[in-house]
């Protein structure tokens, strides 16, 4: 992240970050003043200078000020609410988060980019009912940090009703933005599974092409939500939803899904190993299998008395091999071919061995016997829960299918769900743990949208839908934690506790975020300006501050993740310096109103450590000799 934007306390000015990149590749195409020449870059895209009459594009109302939200730093920040996290001390890296998504992504963003292994998202279907989020932020609103459900001011959320003339475009807008930041936290091995049905199937697709590439489109999976149909639907009963599937970088995939093998079609016995096996013919079959159609795969194979054997139909039309004559060589001295004579010539076939823990790749189509359908989940929300207190939760095996296609077991890969609702995510993640002895994790944001007040949920305690995300997941612990004690020897020794943190979305505790340049003024007397501006605004911020949520926002902004360990340092006499590790970094930090000179020596004859502290616990010479001695390390906020 670029200094400013830490001194700011905010996230990453993702605009800024493109603009300097651009620039260091291509520095040709910017102005002396240091803007980008729109000239410079169509004739880059255009050489010839031919304007451009038709192209293919996906344009709707609000896509360029979607992406500009997307792009802008969030002012916000993450505050720990101890009160509702289960077992912090045993998080692992659980986090659930209560705050309006875009703006949380964002500050994950300082910490958690490309560190997310999968992402899934079950997002709203834009079915007339649905809530949507317009982002529509403006001056005279509260800040959107500060919304609490439907009814207050800041970021809108509300029915996006077929009668609206932008009905499509809000939904776009919405997600758009938010697919755009999400993009920059998957690893470049990660995977993004979204669920979706037909109201929206069709543009998501193109907006997904969009940001992740439609290279690396993987699938459009079919699940079975229902096991019977509606008697009284119009026209077709609609048994399906879709899951689309991307990965962000094309040299990657899914895992490949565990299977067992029929041992009755393995009907052969090989003399050499004694090993089952079945026979494949390798005369390519279907539509496309003519030697018209694939010439190349036309050609001789030489059988064990000389005789030359073509692919040739039962017909007689000449057809094609499976395999290239590479291919062929290769398995036949891997004694993988396997001739055989009956009274029509010489068949040529492969052979496939018994295998009892085989691999497969994953079908695209998902039946409900397998990964669950819509009644199980209510059934299973409601006997955790005990009320009806979400319509629309997905079955926690459909989610655990797709965090097993997308994750390992042992390798501490991060789960994000940033349209969490009734919080099946967590329990997938927690079961799969577990049952398998691993150590993924799990991060779920949902918004504190209020729940109605004449529904089950809300005469059930539940006031916002981030309260059943929370309960769910408590008491899913709850019932692992019991299970546990009184049959220890059936789960792996990893798994015998869990617990997770609860953060809220908040405004920052720096005054500066909100301070806003004159644009009349020249960058020197905005600078002075700033300075004196952080001066009288937070001159009080260090003595009425709460030091944990200080540390929380300046270690978070400072690529910390928030499963950080701190511990107070001994090896400080004068000055409260603690010790911060997460899973790549560690650090020293002070917020210590003045920096003693025992402190500063430490420092000067410790080049190695990185240290952060105030910037008004500073003396010029203090300050010039941190930053002479530890660089890039020192950081003064």
């Amino acid at each position: 992240m670029d200094k400013s934007s830490l001194y700011l306390m905010q996230s990453p000015d993702l605009n800024a970050e493109r603009l300097r990149k651009l620039k260091e590749l291509f520095p040709d195409i910017f102005t002396g003043e240091g803007k980008l020449n729109p000239e410079e870059l169509r004739k880059i895209s255009d050489p010839g200078s031919v304007k451009e009459t038709e192209r293919f594009e996906f344009k709707w109302f609000g896509k360029a000020q979607a992406k500009r939200i997307a792009f802008t730093p969030s002012k916000g920040a993450l505050v720990f609410d101890e009160g509702l996290s289960v077992n912090p001390g045993k998080s692992w890296g659980n986090l659930i988060i209560e705050g309006e998504n875009l703006e949380v992504l964002k500050l994950l963003l300082c910490s958690y980019r490309e560190k997310i292994k999968c992402i899934y998202i079950d997002p709203p279907y834009n079915t007339g009912k649905d809530f949507v989020y317009s982002d529509n932020y403006t001056e005279d609103r509260k800040a959107y940090w500060e919304q609490n459900g439907t009814t207050e001011n800041g970021v809108k959320v509300d029915t996006n009703t077929e009668t609206d003339g932008r009905f499509h475009s809000n939904w776009l807008d919405m997600m758009y933005s938010r697919l755009l930041v999400a993009r920059q936290l998957l690893r470049e091995d990660g995977v993004i599974f979204v669920s979706i049905d037909d109201n929206e199937v069709h543009h998501l697709r193109m907006l997904m092409n969009e940001v992740f590439g439609e290279e690396n489109f993987i699938a459009n999976i079919i699940w079975e939500k229902v096991y019977s149909p509606r008697m009284d639907a119009e026209g077709f009963s609609v048994s399906h939803d879709y899951i689309m599937v991307y990965i962000r970088d094309y040299e990657y995939t899914v895992n490949r899904e565990g299977f067992d093998q029929n041992i009755k079609q393995f009907n052969f016995i090989d003399e050499k190993t004694g090993k089952r096996y079945r026979r494949r013919s390798i005369r390519k079959e279907g539509s496309n299998s003519l030697r018209s159609d694939a010439p190349s795969s036309y050609f001789a194979l030489t059988a064990p008395d000389g005789t030359e054997v073509y692919p040739v139909k039962p017909d007689g039309t000449e057809g094609c091999w499976r395999w290239s004559k590479t291919t062929y060589t290769e398995n036949l001295e891997s004694e993988l071919v396997e001739w055989v004579k009956n009274g029509s010539g010489w068949q040529v076939y492969a052979k496939q061995f018994y295998e009892k823990n085989s691999l497969k790749p994953p079908a695209t189509i998902w039946k409900h016997e397998d990964v669950g359908h819509t009644h199980e989940a209510m059934e299973e929300l409601k006997e955790i829960l005990k009320h009806k207190v979400f319509d629309t939760p997905k079955p926690t095996r459909l989610i655990r299918k797709i965090v097993e296609l997308s994750t390992k077991n042992n390798n501490g890969d991060i789960v994000l769900d940033f349209f969490a609702g009734s919080g099946a995510t967590a329990q997938a993640v927690m079961e799969l743990n577990r049952e398998d002895g691993g150590d993924r994790k799990f991060i779920l944001v949902q918004l504190p949208e209020f729940t109605h007040e004449k529904s089950e949920a809300h005469n059930a305690g539940y006031k916002k839908i981030s309260h059943i995300t929370i309960e769910r997941t408590k008491r899913v612990i709850e019932r692992f934690t019991k299970e546990q004690m009184e049959k220890p020897a059936l789960f792996p020794e990893i798994c015998k506790e869990f617990g997770f943190k609860v953060y809220r979305l908040a405004k920052s505790a720096f005054p500066r975020v909100e301070f806003a340049p004159d644009p009349a003024k020249g960058e020197e007397e905005n600078i002075e300006m700033f300075k004196l501006y952080i001066k009288e605004k937070e001159a009080s911020l260090y003595t009425l501050f709460n030091e944990h949520e200080i540390l929380d926002e300046v270690l978070l902004k400072n690529g910390f993740m928030l499963d950080y360990s701190i511990e107070k340092s001994l090896e400080f006499k004068e000055n409260k310096v603690y010790r911060v590790k997460d899973n790549y970094k560690e650090v020293f930090i002070c917020l210590d109103t003045g920096l003693k000179g025992e402190t500063v020596e430490y420092f000067k004859t410790s080049g190695d450590r990185a240290f952060i502290c105030l910037e008004r616990a500073l003396d010029t010479t203090k300050k010039w000799n941190l930053k002479h001695f530890l660089g890039d390390k020192f950081i003064a906020f």
